[in-house]
């Protein structure tokens, strides 16, 4: 092989090297956040996605399905099963909507309160693991939501149009 040609070639191919993947560092790093979190919320019984639903529903209890789903960025097909679970663990309870029983909402119970401390616990042991200050955090947090708006206003990408991954799904 002419050793030009092969030069030429590496550096026309050089957006395709893995090292040059935004994409997947974000997927390995997700991954690796999301097995962080899984050392401190697996002994709580609650999964990635589960926590985050709790998340949601500290802040807004009584929100209904289609609220939290906003918040996820998930459909409902996919956070329906995980509140269920959640309900099933008596962490939170669905009721039908008053002005719309078409609505669910959901509250968290006195279970699903009491867990929010070892919760922060586990938000605060990820904290240490980045080795990052909270000032750092947040700055990387407000750029992936940028980038992220931007890719749904530009790409026309719907928030909610994807599912959790096959390994999310399996943890719920």
């Amino acid at each position: 092989m002419n050793p030009i040609t092969t030069k030429s070639a590496d550096t026309a191919y050089e957006l395709l090297r893995l090292e040059n993947q935004l994409c997947f560092a974000l997927y390995a790093s997700t991954r690796a956040i999301t097995k962080t979190y899984r050392q401190k919320l697996t002994p709580l019984g609650l999964t990635y996605p589960q926590y985050l639903v709790l998340v949601v529903l500290w802040e807004h209890d009584g929100a209904t399905i289609s609220a939290i789903g906003e918040k996820l960025m998930l459909d409902s097909g996919t956070l329906t099963p995980l509140v269920k679970r959640l309900e099933t663990m008596g962490l939170v309870q669905r009721r039908r909507g008053t002005r719309d029983e078409r609505e669910v909402q959901v509250y968290v119970t006195d279970r699903g309160k009491g867990i929010r401390g070892p919760t922060q616990d586990a938000r605060r042991y990820v904290d240490g693991q980045l080795g990052m200050t909270e000032e750092q955090v947040r700055t990387l947090r407000s750029d992936l939501m940028d980038l992220i708006a931007r890719l749904q206003e530009t790409a026309g990408i719907s928030p909610r149009e994807e599912p959790l991954d096959t390994a999310e799904r399996e943890a719920h």
